[in-house]
């Protein structure tokens, strides 16, 4: 039988299991001999730096430097595969909620602010617990973070609250509020608002519900970390941030994200292990 040129344990598998049946890489102390380096400092700065730079990177392509016509013809191509497809249905959606202005205000604050907490939340989790999934799953964020920079600059899309009012959708964020306004011109001058292909909402919830999951170890936990991915997805489209393609999108860059991330942790691995 020929050897694996990676020949480890994948840290994928058996995951939550206890210390003793856990990779021959693990050391007493429960932390892999090859993760022993890492320092949360040094975690901390990385993805500050990979953040600014992203935003750098993201807004030179945004809605101060791309024209609205570009953005809009995206917008049109992307509602004709929509229909095409029978999917074409986000108005729909948005109008029957519309009503309740609560309710959609509700929204308009998880969709700015469950984004960034919830996986700043499950990186530190993942962090802390130790584990052989911990560069993987960082680096398969990043990844997917930097890939959805390709659809950002290639593809401006603008988003379905920005179409045109024969379209039918409503900015719920300018009618009902929430944590900021995309009017304040302070807004405008950082924000990109055709970074909508791929989601990110959409693929950061799905890659943090995979990396908490094999932690959690009741049914209401189960339950609210399997019901995270779909209440993003409810929230960019009744916000009429994205459309489903978007988050078809955010769902492709994560699975290609996690090849990388995968690669790079067993890389890694190896030459540890020929060191």
């Amino acid at each position: 039988m020929t050897s694996s040129p990676f020949p480890l344990t994948d840290p994928d598998l058996g995951e939550g299991d206890p210390p003793e049946s856990r990779s021959p890489l693990a050391t007493a102390v429960g932390r892999p001999s090859h993760l022993r380096h890492l320092r949360w400092w040094k975690e901390v700065l990385y993805a500050l730096a990979f953040y600014v730079i992203y935003s750098f990177i993201r807004n030179q392509f945004g809605s101060a430097a791309v024209s609205e016509a570009h953005a809009y013809s995206n917008a049109r191509d992307v509602i004709s595969i929509e229909r095409a497809l029978g999917l074409f249905h986000e108005e729909a959606l948005q109008h029957w909620f519309l009503g309740a202005h609560w309710f959609v205000r509700a929204w308009n604050i998880y969709y700015g602010s469950f984004h960034f907490i919830v996986t700043a939340v499950a990186l530190i989790f993942l962090f802390r617990r130790g584990t052989d999934r911990y560069v993987r799953w960082r680096t398969t964020l990043a990844a997917t973070t930097g890939l959805a920079l390709i659809g950002f600059a290639f593809f401006p899309l603008l988003p379905p609250r920005l179409l045109p009012d024969t379209y039918g959708f409503v900015d719920t964020l300018a009618r009902f509020g929430g944590l900021w306004s995309f009017d304040s011109e302070s807004m405008k001058a950082v924000s990109n608002q055709y970074a909508a292909m791929p989601s990110l909402h959409f693929g950061w919830s799905t890659w943090s519900a995979l990396v908490l999951w094999p932690y959690m170890r009741n049914n209401w936990s189960r339950a609210l970390v399997i019901a995270y991915p779909p209440a993003t997805l409810f929230a960019i489209v009744v916000t009429a941030n994205h459309f489903w393609l978007d988050a078809a999108g955010g769902a492709l860059v994560l699975g290609i994200g996690y090849l990388i991330g995968r690669w790079w942790d067993l890389r890694r691995q190896a030459i540890h292990l020929a060191a």
